[in-house]
Protein backbone atom coordinates (compact mmCIF):
# COMPACT_ATOMS: atom_id res chain seq x y z
CA UNK A 1 0.00 0.00 0.00
CA UNK A 2 1.56 3.45 -0.60
CA UNK A 3 1.84 5.58 1.67
CA UNK A 4 -0.48 8.57 1.26
CA UNK A 5 -2.91 5.93 1.15
CA UNK A 6 -2.12 4.57 4.88
CA UNK A 7 -4.59 4.90 6.84
CA UNK A 8 -3.51 6.75 10.57
CA UNK A 9 -5.10 9.04 13.38
CA UNK A 10 -5.26 12.11 11.90
CA UNK A 11 -5.48 15.69 14.51
CA UNK A 12 -7.01 18.84 12.82
CA UNK A 13 -6.14 21.72 15.23
CA UNK A 14 -7.98 24.97 15.93
CA UNK A 15 -8.38 28.02 18.65
CA UNK A 16 -10.37 27.55 21.03
CA UNK A 17 -13.75 27.16 21.14
CA UNK A 18 -13.72 27.00 17.32
CA UNK A 19 -13.78 23.17 17.36
CA UNK A 20 -17.52 22.51 16.99
CA UNK A 21 -17.40 24.40 14.36
CA UNK A 22 -14.52 22.47 12.54
CA UNK A 23 -16.18 18.97 13.23
CA UNK A 24 -18.77 20.58 11.23
CA UNK A 25 -17.33 21.26 8.57
CA UNK A 26 -15.64 17.86 8.75
CA UNK A 27 -18.31 16.02 8.76
CA UNK A 28 -19.73 17.59 5.83
CA UNK A 29 -16.84 16.35 3.75
CA UNK A 30 -17.92 12.80 4.64
CA UNK A 31 -15.27 12.10 7.60
CA UNK A 32 -16.40 10.91 10.91
CA UNK A 33 -14.79 13.00 13.87
CA UNK A 34 -13.64 9.99 16.80
CA UNK A 35 -13.05 12.61 19.17
CA UNK A 36 -13.95 16.59 19.74
CA UNK A 37 -11.57 18.68 22.27
CA UNK A 38 -10.77 22.16 23.19
CA UNK A 39 -8.48 22.80 20.12
CA UNK A 40 -9.35 20.31 17.77
CA UNK A 41 -10.89 17.36 16.24
CA UNK A 42 -8.80 13.66 15.64
CA UNK A 43 -10.49 11.43 12.48
CA UNK A 44 -8.89 8.45 10.94
CA UNK A 45 -7.84 8.74 7.25
CA UNK A 46 -4.84 8.84 4.80
CA UNK A 47 -2.58 11.57 3.61
CA UNK A 48 -4.34 11.87 0.57
CA UNK A 49 -7.84 12.76 2.71
CA UNK A 50 -4.86 15.37 4.42
CA UNK A 51 -5.16 16.85 1.19
CA UNK A 52 -8.80 17.03 0.77
CA UNK A 53 -8.97 18.80 4.50
CA UNK A 54 -6.25 21.55 4.08
CA UNK A 55 -7.98 22.70 0.45
CA UNK A 56 -11.44 22.75 2.38
CA UNK A 57 -11.50 23.67 5.68
CA UNK A 58 -12.28 27.54 6.65
CA UNK A 59 -12.17 26.99 10.55
CA UNK A 60 -8.93 24.88 10.78
CA UNK A 61 -5.56 26.12 11.61
CA UNK A 62 -3.00 22.25 10.99
CA UNK A 63 -3.75 18.96 9.37
CA UNK A 64 -1.27 16.72 11.32
CA UNK A 65 -1.48 13.10 10.12
CA UNK A 66 0.48 10.96 12.59
CA UNK A 67 3.47 8.99 12.13
CA UNK A 68 4.30 7.08 15.31
CA UNK A 69 2.97 7.41 19.17
CA UNK A 70 5.57 6.20 21.86
CA UNK A 71 6.73 6.56 25.33
CA UNK A 72 9.42 9.15 26.22
CA UNK A 73 10.83 9.72 29.08
CA UNK A 74 13.61 12.10 28.50
CA UNK A 75 14.98 14.09 25.57
CA UNK A 76 17.56 11.21 24.90
CA UNK A 77 14.92 8.78 24.89
CA UNK A 78 13.14 11.12 22.37
CA UNK A 79 16.46 11.29 20.02
CA UNK A 80 16.97 7.82 20.08
CA UNK A 81 13.29 6.75 18.93
CA UNK A 82 12.89 9.79 16.39
CA UNK A 83 16.14 8.54 15.05
CA UNK A 84 15.34 5.11 14.19
CA UNK A 85 12.15 5.88 11.96
CA UNK A 86 13.08 5.33 8.83
CA UNK A 87 13.19 8.69 7.38
CA UNK A 88 14.48 8.11 4.28
CA UNK A 89 10.86 6.85 3.46
CA UNK A 90 9.73 10.33 3.82
CA UNK A 91 12.15 13.01 3.34
CA UNK A 92 14.32 13.49 0.20
CA UNK A 93 18.10 13.34 0.96
CA UNK A 94 18.80 16.55 0.07
CA UNK A 95 15.05 18.06 0.90
CA UNK A 96 14.29 20.84 3.55
CA UNK A 97 12.75 20.42 6.90
CA UNK A 98 11.54 22.06 9.68
CA UNK A 99 10.11 20.98 13.23
CA UNK A 100 7.54 22.21 15.30
CA UNK A 101 6.33 21.35 18.86
CA UNK A 102 3.80 21.55 21.86
CA UNK A 103 5.60 19.82 24.72
CA UNK A 104 4.93 19.73 28.71
CA UNK A 105 7.26 17.74 30.42
CA UNK A 106 9.22 18.59 32.93
CA UNK A 107 13.17 18.12 31.10
CA UNK A 108 11.89 20.45 28.50
CA UNK A 109 12.52 24.09 29.29
CA UNK A 110 11.68 25.15 26.04
CA UNK A 111 9.80 23.95 22.83
CA UNK A 112 13.30 24.97 20.87
CA UNK A 113 14.93 22.25 22.75
CA UNK A 114 12.81 19.68 21.85
CA UNK A 115 12.90 20.95 18.17
CA UNK A 116 16.42 20.75 18.09
CA UNK A 117 16.67 16.90 19.73
CA UNK A 118 13.79 15.91 16.71
CA UNK A 119 15.71 17.35 13.97
CA UNK A 120 19.74 16.07 15.10
CA UNK A 121 17.82 12.49 15.10
CA UNK A 122 16.84 13.06 11.87
CA UNK A 123 19.90 14.26 10.61
CA UNK A 124 21.98 11.96 11.84
CA UNK A 125 20.00 9.29 10.47
CA UNK A 126 20.28 10.46 7.23
CA UNK A 127 24.68 11.34 8.06
CA UNK A 128 25.22 8.32 8.95
CA UNK A 129 23.09 5.69 6.55
CA UNK A 130 24.30 8.18 3.52
CA UNK A 131 27.16 10.45 4.18
CA UNK A 132 24.36 13.44 3.62
CA UNK A 133 21.63 15.05 4.89
CA UNK A 134 18.37 17.54 4.31
CA UNK A 135 18.56 20.72 5.35
CA UNK A 136 16.87 21.87 8.30
CA UNK A 137 15.32 25.99 9.44
CA UNK A 138 12.29 27.73 10.94
CA UNK A 139 10.66 28.37 7.47
CA UNK A 140 7.53 25.77 6.84
CA UNK A 141 7.31 26.00 3.38
CA UNK A 142 8.88 22.76 2.68
CA UNK A 143 8.40 19.67 5.17
CA UNK A 144 7.33 19.95 8.29
CA UNK A 145 7.59 17.99 11.15
CA UNK A 146 5.39 18.26 14.35
CA UNK A 147 6.35 16.74 18.23
CA UNK A 148 3.34 16.94 20.93
CA UNK A 149 5.15 15.46 24.38
CA UNK A 150 2.88 15.60 27.00
CA UNK A 151 4.12 13.86 30.13
CA UNK A 152 5.45 10.13 29.12
CA UNK A 153 3.08 10.23 26.13
CA UNK A 154 4.57 11.60 22.75
CA UNK A 155 3.21 11.30 19.13
CA UNK A 156 4.97 12.40 15.89
CA UNK A 157 3.16 14.07 12.85
CA UNK A 158 4.08 15.16 9.45
CA UNK A 159 2.17 18.29 9.67
CA UNK A 160 0.59 18.51 6.31
CA UNK A 161 -0.28 22.08 6.40
CA UNK A 162 2.53 23.84 7.13
CA UNK A 163 1.56 27.28 7.33
CA UNK A 164 -1.42 28.06 8.94
CA UNK A 165 -4.73 27.18 7.55
CA UNK A 166 -5.83 29.97 9.63
CA UNK A 167 -5.33 32.65 7.21
CA UNK A 168 -6.72 32.03 3.99
CA UNK A 169 -4.29 33.87 1.51
CA UNK A 170 -6.48 36.99 0.15
CA UNK A 171 -6.04 39.31 2.86
CA UNK A 172 -3.13 41.09 2.21
CA UNK A 173 -3.69 44.03 4.23
CA UNK A 174 -5.38 43.29 7.63
CA UNK A 175 -6.17 46.59 8.64
CA UNK A 176 -7.32 47.74 12.60
CA UNK A 177 -8.05 44.94 15.18
CA UNK A 178 -8.65 41.98 12.42
CA UNK A 179 -10.52 39.08 13.11
CA UNK A 180 -8.37 36.33 11.73
CA UNK A 181 -10.34 34.92 8.95
CA UNK A 182 -10.39 30.83 10.12
CA UNK A 183 -12.57 32.41 13.29
CA UNK A 184 -14.77 34.78 11.19
CA UNK A 185 -15.57 31.76 9.16
CA UNK A 186 -16.56 30.01 12.70
CA UNK A 187 -19.29 33.33 13.84
CA UNK A 188 -20.49 32.86 10.15
CA UNK A 189 -20.83 29.12 10.41
CA UNK A 190 -22.47 29.83 13.85
CA UNK A 191 -24.78 31.95 13.13
CA UNK A 192 -28.30 31.41 10.95
CA UNK A 193 -27.57 32.93 7.81
CA UNK A 194 -28.75 30.64 4.99
CA UNK A 195 -26.42 31.74 2.64
CA UNK A 196 -29.09 33.22 0.27
CA UNK A 197 -31.00 35.89 1.76
CA UNK A 198 -28.71 39.71 2.64
CA UNK A 199 -25.62 39.67 4.52
CA UNK A 200 -25.32 43.52 6.49
CA UNK A 201 -21.59 44.23 7.69
CA UNK A 202 -21.69 47.38 8.99
CA UNK A 203 -18.38 48.91 10.63
CA UNK A 204 -16.95 46.31 8.32
CA UNK A 205 -12.81 47.37 8.97
CA UNK A 206 -10.67 44.83 6.29
CA UNK A 207 -13.88 43.41 5.63
CA UNK A 208 -13.37 39.46 6.37
CA UNK A 209 -16.48 38.98 7.85
CA UNK A 210 -18.09 40.12 4.75
CA UNK A 211 -15.89 38.85 2.16
CA UNK A 212 -16.12 35.35 4.45
CA UNK A 213 -19.65 35.25 4.39
CA UNK A 214 -19.54 36.15 0.54
CA UNK A 215 -16.58 32.62 0.30
CA UNK A 216 -18.97 31.05 2.32
CA UNK A 217 -22.60 31.86 -0.35
CA UNK A 218 -20.53 30.93 -3.15
CA UNK A 219 -18.70 27.88 -1.99
CA UNK A 220 -15.40 28.98 -2.60
CA UNK A 221 -13.10 27.18 -0.77
CA UNK A 222 -9.50 28.42 1.40
CA UNK A 223 -7.83 25.86 -1.51
CA UNK A 224 -8.35 28.16 -4.08
CA UNK A 225 -6.08 30.72 -2.83
CA UNK A 226 -2.96 28.94 -1.91
CA UNK A 227 -0.85 27.07 -4.23
CA UNK A 228 1.52 25.51 -1.70
CA UNK A 229 1.40 22.96 1.68
CA UNK A 230 3.77 20.79 3.41
CA UNK A 231 2.28 17.69 2.37
CA UNK A 232 3.79 18.22 -1.22
CA UNK A 233 7.17 17.76 -0.02
CA UNK A 234 7.20 14.09 1.42
CA UNK A 235 7.92 10.94 -0.96
CA UNK A 236 5.07 9.29 -2.34
CA UNK A 237 2.74 12.83 -2.86
CA UNK A 238 1.14 12.17 -6.08
CA UNK A 239 0.41 15.64 -7.74
CA UNK A 240 -2.94 14.03 -9.71
CA UNK A 241 -4.85 13.83 -6.31
CA UNK A 242 -3.79 17.48 -5.63
CA UNK A 243 -4.68 18.38 -9.06
CA UNK A 244 -8.56 16.55 -8.62
CA UNK A 245 -8.91 17.86 -5.59
CA UNK A 246 -8.08 21.37 -6.88
CA UNK A 247 -10.18 20.94 -9.91
CA UNK A 248 -13.42 19.81 -7.73
CA UNK A 249 -13.20 23.02 -5.32
CA UNK A 250 -12.95 25.20 -8.70
CA UNK A 251 -16.50 23.43 -9.76
CA UNK A 252 -17.55 23.34 -6.34
CA UNK A 253 -17.82 27.93 -7.02
CA UNK A 254 -21.38 28.34 -8.20
CA UNK A 255 -23.54 31.73 -8.50
CA UNK A 256 -26.25 33.09 -5.95
CA UNK A 257 -28.50 34.71 -7.68
CA UNK A 258 -29.61 37.90 -6.62
CA UNK A 259 -27.06 37.49 -3.40
CA UNK A 260 -26.42 40.85 -1.19
CA UNK A 261 -23.13 41.05 1.03
CA UNK A 262 -22.91 44.86 1.60
CA UNK A 263 -20.10 45.98 4.01
CA UNK A 264 -20.00 49.45 4.96
CA UNK A 265 -17.55 51.83 7.29
CA UNK A 266 -17.37 55.34 8.10
CA UNK A 267 -13.30 55.28 7.45
CA UNK A 268 -12.69 55.63 3.53
CA UNK A 269 -9.17 53.89 4.27
CA UNK A 270 -11.20 50.64 5.65
CA UNK A 271 -13.16 50.44 2.61
CA UNK A 272 -10.88 50.76 0.06
CA UNK A 273 -8.74 48.05 2.61
CA UNK A 274 -11.80 45.95 2.28
CA UNK A 275 -11.86 46.46 -1.31
CA UNK A 276 -8.51 45.60 -2.36
CA UNK A 277 -8.88 42.22 0.12
CA UNK A 278 -11.78 41.13 -1.76
CA UNK A 279 -10.43 42.02 -4.57
CA UNK A 280 -7.58 39.40 -4.18
CA UNK A 281 -10.17 36.93 -3.33
CA UNK A 282 -11.59 37.47 -6.69
CA UNK A 283 -14.90 38.48 -4.76
CA UNK A 284 -14.75 42.70 -4.97
CA UNK A 285 -17.52 42.64 -7.90
CA UNK A 286 -20.27 40.11 -6.24
CA UNK A 287 -20.13 42.54 -2.87
CA UNK A 288 -21.39 45.97 -2.52
CA UNK A 289 -19.25 48.71 -0.46
CA UNK A 290 -20.28 51.95 1.15
CA UNK A 291 -18.33 54.84 2.86
CA UNK A 292 -21.17 55.99 5.83
CA UNK A 293 -21.76 56.02 9.05
CA UNK A 294 -23.36 52.83 10.26
CA UNK A 295 -26.76 54.01 10.67
CA UNK A 296 -26.70 54.74 6.73
CA UNK A 297 -26.10 51.37 6.00
CA UNK A 298 -28.58 50.22 2.97
CA UNK A 299 -30.85 47.59 4.86
CA UNK A 300 -32.26 45.32 1.83
CA UNK A 301 -35.97 44.36 2.03
CA UNK A 302 -36.52 40.76 2.24
CA UNK A 303 -34.95 40.37 5.30
CA UNK A 304 -31.50 38.58 6.17
CA UNK A 305 -28.46 38.72 8.94
CA UNK A 306 -26.64 42.15 10.08
CA UNK A 307 -23.30 41.45 11.28
CA UNK A 308 -21.12 43.87 14.03
CA UNK A 309 -18.21 43.27 15.33
CA UNK A 310 -17.65 47.03 16.66
CA UNK A 311 -14.75 47.60 18.86
CA UNK A 312 -13.95 46.22 22.37
CA UNK A 313 -12.78 48.99 24.32
CA UNK A 314 -9.17 47.47 25.08
CA UNK A 315 -7.75 50.65 25.69
CA UNK A 316 -8.39 52.88 28.90
CA UNK A 317 -10.83 55.56 28.22
CA UNK A 318 -12.20 54.08 25.10
CA UNK A 319 -15.07 52.14 26.88
CA UNK A 320 -17.01 55.15 28.15
CA UNK A 321 -16.79 56.64 24.26
CA UNK A 322 -17.95 53.02 23.39
CA UNK A 323 -21.27 52.83 25.57
CA UNK A 324 -22.94 55.44 23.52
CA UNK A 325 -21.69 53.49 20.28
CA UNK A 326 -23.25 49.96 21.79
CA UNK A 327 -26.68 51.55 22.62
CA UNK A 328 -26.92 52.99 19.22
CA UNK A 329 -26.35 49.75 17.71
CA UNK A 330 -28.85 48.75 19.21
CA UNK A 331 -30.94 51.26 18.50
CA UNK A 332 -30.73 51.05 14.77
CA UNK A 333 -31.03 47.44 14.67
CA UNK A 334 -34.26 47.76 16.75
CA UNK A 335 -35.65 50.22 14.04
CA UNK A 336 -33.94 49.67 11.09
CA UNK A 337 -33.54 45.77 10.80
CA UNK A 338 -37.12 44.56 11.60
CA UNK A 339 -36.86 40.92 9.85
CA UNK A 340 -33.41 39.90 10.28
CA UNK A 341 -31.32 38.00 12.49
CA UNK A 342 -28.96 41.06 14.44
CA UNK A 343 -25.35 39.58 15.68
CA UNK A 344 -22.66 41.34 17.57
CA UNK A 345 -19.39 39.96 18.11
CA UNK A 346 -17.62 41.42 21.18
CA UNK A 347 -15.14 40.97 23.67
CA UNK A 348 -17.00 43.06 26.33
CA UNK A 349 -19.84 41.88 28.16
CA UNK A 350 -20.01 45.35 30.01
CA UNK A 351 -20.20 47.22 26.85
CA UNK A 352 -22.69 44.82 25.42
CA UNK A 353 -25.33 45.32 28.03
CA UNK A 354 -25.45 48.64 26.67
CA UNK A 355 -27.30 46.79 23.21
CA UNK A 356 -30.68 46.90 25.23
CA UNK A 357 -31.91 43.90 23.48
CA UNK A 358 -32.56 40.48 24.75
CA UNK A 359 -30.34 37.87 22.66
CA UNK A 360 -31.48 34.47 21.66
CA UNK A 361 -28.36 32.67 21.81
CA UNK A 362 -24.72 33.84 23.31
CA UNK A 363 -22.31 31.82 21.73
CA UNK A 364 -18.53 31.57 23.64
CA UNK A 365 -15.65 32.40 21.65
CA UNK A 366 -11.52 33.74 21.67
CA UNK A 367 -10.27 36.67 19.91
CA UNK A 368 -6.95 35.62 21.04
CA UNK A 369 -6.56 35.65 23.77
CA UNK A 370 -9.85 37.65 24.49
CA UNK A 371 -13.17 36.18 25.84
CA UNK A 372 -15.38 37.08 23.15
CA UNK A 373 -19.26 36.28 22.77
CA UNK A 374 -21.54 36.26 19.15
CA UNK A 375 -24.82 37.61 20.57
CA UNK A 376 -28.15 36.60 18.66
CA UNK A 377 -30.83 38.44 18.20
CA UNK A 378 -34.48 38.33 16.51
CA UNK A 379 -35.17 41.39 15.57
CA UNK A 380 -38.87 40.95 15.10
CA UNK A 381 -40.83 42.71 12.47
CA UNK A 382 -43.55 44.31 14.34
CA UNK A 383 -44.24 42.90 17.86
CA UNK A 384 -44.10 39.22 18.76
CA UNK A 385 -46.65 37.81 20.66
CA UNK A 386 -47.42 35.00 22.16
CA UNK A 387 -50.55 33.09 21.72
CA UNK A 388 -52.63 32.67 25.25
CA UNK A 389 -53.31 29.14 26.33
CA UNK A 390 -56.91 28.59 26.56
CA UNK A 391 -58.62 28.12 29.57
Amino acid sequence: MKFYQRRSRIIVTCSKRIAPFLALEIEQLGFEPKKIFATGVELIGSLNDCIKLNLHLRCASQVLYTLKEFQCTDPDDLYNKVYQLPWESLLEKDGYFSVTSHVDHPSITTPLFANVKVKDAIVDHFRDKYGKRPNSGSDYDKAVINLFWKNEEAALFIDTSGETLSKHGYRKIPGKAPMLESLAAATILASKWDRQSAFVNPMCGSGTLAIEALMSATKRMPGLYRNNYSFMHFIGYEESVYEAELANIQHMVREVPGLRIIASDISEDAINVSKINARMAGVEELMDFEVCDFRDTEIPEGGGTIFFNPEYGERLGEETELEEIYKEIGDFMKKSCKGYKGYIFTGNLELAKKIGLKTTRRIEFYNGKIDCRLLEYELYDGTKRVPKKED
